[in-house]
């Protein structure tokens, strides 16, 4: 069995197995939830909708606190060490950049939230109020978990935008919601700076990377307070002030689309939708713990990430963070000889999409071409029985 015909077989398998198991189970049933006319169905083990797994707590400020105090010397955030940058020229002539990553270094939850109260103080001590908003506009990192739980602390509303949004939609977005602090990377610093002159509100710009282009310090001139991430982290370190937390019916996220459909739009959303979110996905998802590992790589501005990584400090697990260009040792940014994100890392917990899924298969692809013809034939059968075992387990745990 080639890699090919595998490839349509395998998902056919499962399919078939899966489906065989939906027809047997009546997994919802109708729900009134009121409001207009519609169909709403719940899931048929809960009479009444989940509002939280952990006994309470109402809201995402509680539960980040109240796991940071109980795992408080345990791992919570890892990222890899940056060891050099290189640029690589194809046959074609066309040059791509290539990572070398070292090895994953650690942040306890105790750590974590030491830095997470410290910000919360630089923000306020900067002037920023509780009734402004705070835009976090940057690629999935540690800093922006960490600048989002400190925002919490104040009882801020954070406005999450795509660090891919163009011009136009960022524009909208920050507009749209009045932001007054802009929390973002070197990369999308120089974005803002591009359209500082269409911005109405944003009065502070705080930037995840120690080093700021000096083009953004000249933009910003007398119009923007611009600091770095670390610097607000120490001004709240020498100078704490009480934290201002939040309710649970209070605006949590505005989280704003992609905008792929036209000019983004911001859904609301309260500290107790996301932890009902966070909370259903426990009942879900079998076996969550604390040993697990969390590999993070998709953007926290949208909800399935933002889920996940309420859900792991929840449990008591760690977050390690990566990139979709970095995910495995044959990705485009990793330089040959170099692990992958989730080589490095090891997790045992990950969230996908179909194109990162696909991502995936061609690397596993690219390995199998190097196999003698037997052992792809014997790994392929391996995975096929494999994957007929797991969804065997996942009816019989259901």
């Amino acid at each position: 069995m080639g890699p090919y015909v595998a490839g349509v077989l395998v998902p056919l398998v499962v399919t078939i197995l899966l489906q065989n198991r939906r027809s047997r189970k009546k997994r919802g049933l109708p729900a009134d939830v009121g409001g207009e006319p519609g169909y709403a169905i719940r899931n048929s083990r809960f009479t009444a909708p989940v509002e939280t797994a952990w006994d309470g707590i109402t809201t995402l400020a509680e539960l980040f606190e109240y796991s940071c105090k109980k795992h408080y010397h345990k791992k919570l955030l890892g990222t890899r060490k940056l060891l050099s940058r290189e640029m690589e020229v194809s046959a074609d002539g066309r040059s791509f950049e290539k990572l070398h990553l070292g090895d994953y270094e650690w942040l306890s939850y105790g750590q974590a939230f030491e830095i997470v109260c410290n910000f919360s103080s630089g923000l306020a001590l900067l002037g920023h109020q509780r009734e402004e908003r705070v835009a976090i506009f940057a690629d999935t990192c540690e800093e922006w978990l960490m600048a989002l739980q400190s925002c919490f602390r104040r009882n801020v509303t954070v406005v999450t935008i795509y660090a891919s949004l163009g011009e136009e939609a960022l524009c909208y977005s920050l507009n749209q919601t009045e932001v007054t602090t802009v929390i973002c990377g070197q990369k999308e610093l120089k974005k803002l700076v591009d359209i500082s002159g269409q911005l109405d509100t944003v009065k502070r710009v705080i930037c995840i990377d120690n080093e700021i282009p000096s083009s953004a310090i000249v933009a910003a001139g007398s119009n923007w307070v611009l600091k770095t991430f670390s610097e607000v982290e120490t001004l709240g370190r020498g100078n704490p002030v009480d934290p201002d937390l939040p309710l649970a019916a209070d605006i949590a996220v505005i989280m704003y689309t992609s905008g792929s459909t036209g000019l983004p739009k911001g859904v609301m959303m309260t500290h107790r939708n996301v932890l009902a979110t966070a909370s259903a996905v426990l009942t879900i998802v079998p076996g969550l713990g604390s040993k697990d590992v969390y590999l993070a790589y998709l953007p926290l501005a949208h909800i399935l990430e933002l889920a996940a990584e309420t859900i792991v400090p929840g449990i008591g697990g760690s977050i390690g963070y990566g990139s979709p260009l970095t995910l495995t040792d044959t990705s485009n940014k990793i330089k040959k000889g170099t692990k992958g994100d989730a080589s490095a890392l090891s997790p045992t917990v990950m969230a996908a999409v179909p194109a990162i899924l696909d991502r995936v298969r061609d690397g596993v692809r690219k390995k199998m071409l190097q196999v003698d013809y037997p052992k792809n034939c014997l790994i392929w059968h391996i995975l096929v029985d494999c994957l007929q075992l797991m969804v065997i387990g996942l009816e019989l745990g259901a």
